[in-house]
């Protein structure tokens, strides 16, 4: 007993059980019902449209404020984590696709969005500044372990079926709700005052963003909504209608706000639905943070979408993809992380940021080299499959590093009090970078071809130095703010 209760007290400990709990329902929702689908005869353009639900992930920022109105980050994990396991059950109890197919795998994304939101706001809570390196470290490496752990479940309906698949990713996700309440408690903090939630909406609207920012979230929503869909390609007419009823609706907000509360124009809204949001829009030089934010990947994430292409057109097979391209890049790029986690808590966060984020656009020059060297189309050759076996290896190690500088830095700057909000916004944000940079990027290959685009990608990487300056001086400011409320 003795030998495990350090492991127990250990931060670092809940932290990778944590992030396992948090990657096992992604797994599940992106590795697991695609294939069920499929197996049940749904047709390709259904089961596209499923990604369609995964808009939670990009819209929790929404209710993450009621996670920190309400706090027991803890109870927040383990109900959904519970209710998760609750539509696996009624997976495993039902025979083929049932009516309720498409409300069931809606409410199991809400649920594993609010648990992200409540195990990243409980995380920046329990670390300290010198220790988000290691926890990201280790976060990267089991939350991937958990979504590993998802492909096991589905290998097992080969063997057991759907219903023994589905009860042992209940059985998985029960086992995670109750290791969330074993978790340490969080710390007290006083509820601050807030405005009523109909006296905060009207304060919102009465300022200069505020319906803006409603309208471009509703746009934001149907973009991703039409990416699924191809509602455009159906209708033409779409999106100029969107564009002429969103400035429509913006006049309107913007009169209503005026007319019932002219004196709080400007204002920032002090409740519990908007007041941590607009908290930190307030705060000096986040626009180019959030920018920063938003393009610090961008090279990473613009190439990442087009490596699998190329290996199949270079000639590779699907089994040495795997093997080499996945298989071994998952487990390197968890040896990133977690050295990339070490060296932000000795180096400082700011220093790790560049030089790790500089390591990590390096790699793109090795894929660029690979595609100019190797020929498509043909049979690779041994100096050939060396040559992109080290651009591979050399890549997914570095995306490591530079992951877990980068969530170490969003973890530093955003106000414990507000932590669940605040993270679930940056990572919003980060998240439609993403989204961006892969569609670009299969019209940047189409159009010059893979050698000059991965060269392309090292380029778009240095853009984020020029933000820098305020980077360093937001995080200053945050490590000033924490020292002073310690």
């Amino acid at each position: 007993m003795s030998a495990q209760q350090p492991l127990l007290r250990s931060k670092f400990f809940w932290v990778a059980v944590l992030y396992f709990a948090e990657g096992f329902p992604l797994g599940i929702f992106y590795e697991i019902f695609p294939v069920y689908f499929r197996q049940q005869g749904v047709d390709l353009r259904d089961i596209g449209a499923l990604s369609l639900l995964g808009l939670a992930w990009t819209l929790k920022f929404l209710w993450a404020p009621a996670v920190d109105r309400f706090r027991h980050h803890r109870r927040w994990m383990a109900a959904a984590d519970l209710g998760m396991g609750a539509v696996m059950i009624a997976f495993a109890a039902s025979a083929g696709l049932p009516h309720w197919v498409w409300a069931a795998i809606a409410v199991f994304a809400v649920l594993s969005a609010t648990n992200d939101i409540a195990i990243d706001g409980y995380t920046i809570e329990l670390l300290r500044r010198d220790e988000m390196g290691r926890g990201n470290g280790l976060r990267i490496g089991f939350y991937r372990a958990g979504m590993i752990t998802s492909g096991l479940v589905l290998m097992a309906s080969d063997l057991f079926g759907w219903t023994g698949a589905f009860s042992c990713a209940a059985a998985i996700l029960a086992a995670c709700a109750g290791a969330c309440l074993l978790a340490p408690r969080e710390p007290a903090r006083p509820r601050p005052p807030t405005a009523g939630l109909a006296q905060e909406v009207r304060a919102f609207l009465a300022q200069p963003h505020g319906a803006a920012a409603l309208v471009l979230v509703f746009l934001g929503t149907l973009w991703l909504a039409d990416g699924a869909l191809k509602l455009s390609a159906r209708w033409t007419w779409l999106w100029p209608a969107m564009a002429a009823a969103s400035a429509a609706v913006y006049g309107l907000l913007r009169l209503a706000g005026r007319a019932r509360r002219p004196a709080d124009d400007g204002a920032a809204p002090a409740g519990a639905l908007f007041g941590a949001l607009a908290d930190m829009m307030q705060r000096p030089g986040v626009l180019p943070v959030l920018t920063f934010v938003l393009i610090f990947k961008l090279g990473d994430a613009s190439m990442g979408f087009m490596v699998k292409p190329f290996w199949v057109d270079a000639g590779f097979s699907a089994a040495e993809i795997g093997l080499v391209s996945v298989n071994m890049g998952l487990v390197l790029s968890i040896a990133g992380g977690l050295a990339g986690g070490w060296y932000a808590d000795r180096a400082g966060i700011f220093k790790a940021l560049w030089v790790l984020g500089l390591a990590q656009a390096v790699s793109n020059l090795a894929y660029a080299l690979a595609a100019w060297a190797i020929p498509l189309g043909g049979v690779p050759l041994p100096e050939h499959r060396a040559l992109i076996y080290a651009a591979s290896a050399l890549e997914s190690f570095t995306g490591g590093l530079g992951t877990a500088a980068f969530l170490a830095f969003l973890m530093a700057i955003v106000r414990r009090e507000h932590s669940a909000a605040e993270y679930a916004l940056l990572s919003s944000v980060f998240a439609a970078s993403r989204s961006v940079a892969g569609w670009a990027g299969g019209i940047g290959a189409q159009a010059m071809g893979y050698a000059p685009y991965f060269l392309l990608t090292f380029f778009l990487a240095f853009p984020a130095y020029l933000l820098l300056p305020w980077v360093r001086r937001m995080l200053d400011a945050q490590a000033q703010r924490e020292t002073e409320t310690t």
